[in-house]
């Protein structure tokens, strides 16, 4: 059981799970993102005592005790949900797997290109807001962790996204954490630092980034 967030304790704010943009009333596209990483961040963060906000896409997982829950479908949705979160939040950590892209427009009924007898169609798509990006400008003094799930080069592209979106710290793992129990991250903070968590449960990664202090400031 967790215990009870003092007055004092820190608020810190969680995003997990996939993201959804319609194209139509039935049909949408979103990603693999299970949200166990981001749920075990949360119930971590609640057991060490701190006042935890978990803003969630649609996944199937249970609220950890003592955690506050934001449902939310969109990539704009989240952006709101986390703006309005971070207004008093100490740390954001930023686990959800967020799509970049959406359709131009959401149909109002359903999408029925194949009645018109075509062999292939097109989508128009715009992109999303970057939510990570947009909340680290005004982030000030407070913790800033992102997530980067890459597939290739994945350690130069993470220290390209640290520097290009104002975190302190970004989490790189790649697609064998999606779905799965456990994962093999690399922790790389804004002063140089990287730490390699090799084959871990989620449940232990997520003991070690609610840890995290801010990095010291790179010479």
């Amino acid at each position: 059981m967790s215990p009870a967030p003092d007055p004092g304790a820190r608020h810190v704010v969680i995003t997990a799970g996939p993201t959804r943009e319609h194209v139509d009333p039935v049909r949408f596209l979103s990603n693999e993102s299970s949200g166990r990483m981001g749920f075990a961040i949360a119930r971590a963060a609640a057991a060490r005592g701190d006042r935890v906000t978990l803003i969630a896409g649609p996944v199937n997982l249970e609220t950890p005790p003592g955690v506050t829950r934001v449902d939310v479908v969109s990539a704009r949705d989240m952006l709101a949900a986390v703006q309005e979160a971070f207004r008093d939040a100490d740390v954001l950590i930023m686990s959800a797997a967020v799509g970049d892209w959406r359709p131009a427009r959401k149909l109002a009924g359903k999408w029925r290109k194949k009645d018109d007898g075509s062999d292939s169609a097109s989508l128009e798509l715009v992109r999303n807001p970057d939510i990570l990006a947009t909340v680290a400008r005004d982030k000030g003094e407070r913790l800033v962790i992102g997530f980067a799930l890459e597939t290739g080069d994945g350690l130069r592209r993470a220290r390209a996204k640290l520097k290009r979106k104002g975190a302190d710290y970004v989490v790189l793992n790649d697609a064998s954490a999606l779905n799965s129990e456990r994962a093999t991250v690399t922790v790389i903070g804004r002063d140089g630092s990287e730490r390699r968590i090799d084959a871990r449960s989620k449940d232990e990664i997520a003991a070690v980034l609610v840890e995290l202090d801010a990095p010291a400031p790179s010479q």
